[in-house]
C-alpha cells in the first residue's frame, strides 16, 4: 500500500504566531511536522509514500532529502487551490490499489497509525475515516456513525466524533468527477457520504491536528508525556 501525504497548505492560521516557514517544517518537540507523520508512515511497515507540496515549499523537500531514507519518498510539487485539488493530484502517483492518506499536521502516538491499518484494511474496498473524540477545532469536521461503523453523515452539527486526518481511500475515486463547486477535502467527503458510497469510520485514540500556535504548544505537552511520536 502506498501513501500520500497533502502538504501543500500554507499555514495561515499559524502566521498570526510569526510563521516565516513552510508549515511542514514547523517544529513539535524539536522536530518539524514532515518528520512525526514520516516516522509514523514507516512505524506502519509502509515503504512508498508520496508528498505533495506548494511551489514555494522546496525547502520541504530539501529538509527530508537530508534524513535518515526509511521510505521510498516521491514529491509532487504543485500550489493547489485546495486539498481536494491536492487528493486528485497524489491519486495517480499512488498505484492502482486503495491508498493512505495523511494530511501533514496531524501528530499521534506511535501505534496510532498501525492500529488503524490493522482495522481499516477489512474495508479496503471502502473508503474509511479515522475518527476520534478530542474535539479542538475552529470548524470541526464531525461525524455520525452507525452501529456498523457505517458513516451515516460528515460536516453536520451533531455527533460526538470528528475525523482525524487518516484517511483509506477506494481505487475507485480516481474515476470520480466531483460536481463543481466543492472545493476542500472535507466538502468532497461530505458529498460522497451524501452520495450513498459506503464509507466507514474507526475510532482512534487521540491525536492533535497542528494549525494553531495552541496545537503546537498541546501537541508538545503529549510527546512529553509519552503519547505522541
Amino acid at each position: 500500500m502506498r501513501t500520500g501525504i497533502i502538504a501543500a497548505g500554507h499555514g495561515e492560521r499559524l502566521r498570526p504566531a510569526g510563521l516565516r516557514i513552510p508549515k511542514p517544517l514547523v517544529a513539535v518537540e524539536g522536530r518539524p511536522l514532515i518528520d512525526h507523520v514520516l516516522h509514523a508512515i514507516a512505524g506502519a511497515g509502509l515503504r512508498e509514500a508520496v508528498c505533495i507540496i506548494n511551489e514555494e515549499s522546496g525547502a520541504v523537500e530539501d529538509h527530508c532529502r537530508q534524513q535518515p531514507a526509511d521510505l521510498e519518498l516521491t514529491f509532487v510539487r504543485r500550489t493547489t487551490p485546495n486539498s481536494m485539488e491536492s487528493l486528485f493530484t497524489l491519486a495517480p502517483y499512488l498505484g492502482r490499489d486503495p491508498f493512505l492518506l495523511l494530511t501533514v499536521d496531524v501528530i499521534m502516538a506511535p501505534d496510532t497509525l498501525r492500529g488503524f491499518l490493522a482495522t481499516a484494511s477489512r474495508r479496503a474496498a471502502d473508503g474509511v475515516l479515522a475518527v476520534h473524540t478530542f474535539i479542538d477545532d475552529e470548524k470541526p469536521l464531525r461525524v455520525v456513525m452507525a452501529a456498523d461503523g457505517r458513516i451515516r453523515e460528515i460536516g453536520g452539527t451533531s455527533g460526538d466524533l470528528v475525523t482525524a486526518g487518516m484517511y483509506l481511500v477506494p481505487e475507485s475515486v480516481r474515476a470520480m468527477t466531483p460536481p463543481a463547486g466543492l472545493g476542500r477535502l472535507r466538502d468532497f467527503l461530505q458529498w460522497l457520504a451524501r452520495s450513498g458510497a459506503p464509507l466507514y469510520g474507526e475510532i482512534i485514540e487521540r491525536v492533535v491536528d497542528v494549525d494553531r500556535a495552541d496545537d503546537v504548544a498541546l501537541a508538545e505537552s503529549l510527546a512529553l508525556a509519552g503519547r505522541v511520536s
